[in-house]
């Protein structure tokens, strides 16, 4: 098979796209920690109960908005669960199936944790382009995630704020 190796462009891309992908996550996680001492998941997590109605959702349904494995959730709500932030509840449509619900306490940690985080995203991520870069990186963004996600299984997820603003940003920054 004749390889295809990447030219110096197309190298040159494909260097710095990992370089993002490898310290971004590390950027969001410390600050989260150093602010509201939870890791990066853990807000996600959070946040995505938060944009739910009743701040409630299935198990195997937050695990797919988080793209996380059933084990892996399962140790993160565990963890939350303990600090009061989240609630495990049976699911009244199928007692086989559990529940979690971000906690009054949950929603407030939330609330008050989702500013420095928004602060940060600018700071390292929106910030440092212009609006037109911004628009690239979305498009790009899309182009990338029609080859990672050809089905569109997690499209839900990507393109929730694709319609109109609104007035509340999301949590999630």
């Amino acid at each position: 098979m004749d390889t295809p190796w990447l030219d110096r462009p197309q190298l040159r891309a494909w260097i710095r796209l990992r370089a993002v992908i490898m310290l971004l996550p590390g950027v969001l996680d410390a600050q989260l920690r150093h602010d509201a001492d939870l890791t990066e998941f853990e807000y996600y997590v959070m946040a995505t109960l938060s944009e739910t109605p009743g701040r409630t959702l299935r198990m195997t349904e937050l695990s797919w908005q988080t793209n996380a494995t059933l084990p892996r959730l399962s140790h993160v709500v565990t963890r939350l669960q303990g600090r009061g932030l989240v609630q495990r509840l049976s699911c009244p449509e199928n007692r086989r199936t559990t529940n979690v619900r971000l906690t009054d306490d949950g929603w407030e940690k939330v609330r008050r944790t989702a500013p420095g985080h928004v602060a940060t995203v600018h700071h390292h991520v929106i910030d440092a382009l212009t609006g037109e870069q911004v628009e690239q990186l979305a498009a790009i963004s899309d182009a990338i995630l029609a080859r990672l996600d050809p089905s569109g299984t997690m499209a839900a997820t990507y393109t929730r704020y694709d319609g109109t603003p609104e007035s509340q940003p999301p949590a999630d920054g």
